[in-house]
């Protein structure tokens, strides 16, 4: 790498605590980035207009994501659904926010779509990821989520549930699959293709 001085990334400031400092609990992304979301709002370091909730899925809820945690290696996970946050920075570089990623956090952009996404050439149609994008604004003021999806059909957590109350607001109680669902009639935001997403926000011209 050239230059005078140190990169956009060197320099950037992160806007969320530490990882390992940040609310996390495990198979429940749409509530951490929400929780990273109301963090970026109260501590208005960077305008929240800045940031954004992704949701990433397909039609089938299959899709595969590299350098996860879940995932040690090189091969990827295959999620139903995954939730990162998107910083676009006023400095000119986009950055995002995963908790369960083993990239740097925060990841510049192309970096993370290099590394997790990898290409769609590669990947077979039923497997390509699309993506809701949704203002964090937004994604906190209308997410809802019982948890009723990390339940079996006992009624047993599947994976133990976050120690605070469940996120509600007063119109909705659950509206998570409004999120996940990459209609784009359906819920908030805009729904891009992976080239679409890295064109929107990437600084590559793929």
């Amino acid at each position: 790498m050239e230059g005078d001085g140190p990169s956009a990334a060197a320099r950037y400031q992160p806007a969320s605590p530490p990882r390992d400092a940040c609310v996390y609990s495990s198979c429940y992304c749409e509530e951490n980035i929400w929780k990273l979301c109301e963090y970026i709002k109260n501590h208005d370091q960077y305008p929240l207009e800045e940031c954004y909730a992704v949701f990433i899925s397909n039609e089938r809820k299959m899709i595969p994501i590299w350098k996860q945690q879940a995932r040690p290696g090189n091969g990827p996970v295959i999620w139903d659904y995954h939730v990162v946050l998107l910083h676009v920075s006023s400095g000119g570089q986009s950055f995002i926010y995963d908790l369960d990623t083993v990239l740097p956090f925060p990841c510049p952009f192309d970096t993370y779509v290099d590394d997790a996404f990898k290409s769609e050439d590669d990947i077979h149609p039923q497997f390509r990821r699309k993506f809701r994008v949704i203002r964090a604004d937004l994604y906190l003021k209308n997410f809802a989520s019982d948890r009723s999806h990390m339940k079996d059909s006992s009624g047993n957590w599947r994976e133990p549930p976050p120690p605070y109350p469940c996120i509600e607001t007063g119109d909705s109680k659950m509206n998570l699959n409004d999120f996940i669902s990459m209609d784009p009639e359906v819920g908030w935001g805009a729904v891009y293709t992976l080239s679409e997403f890295v064109h929107r926000f990437g600084s590559k011209n793929y």
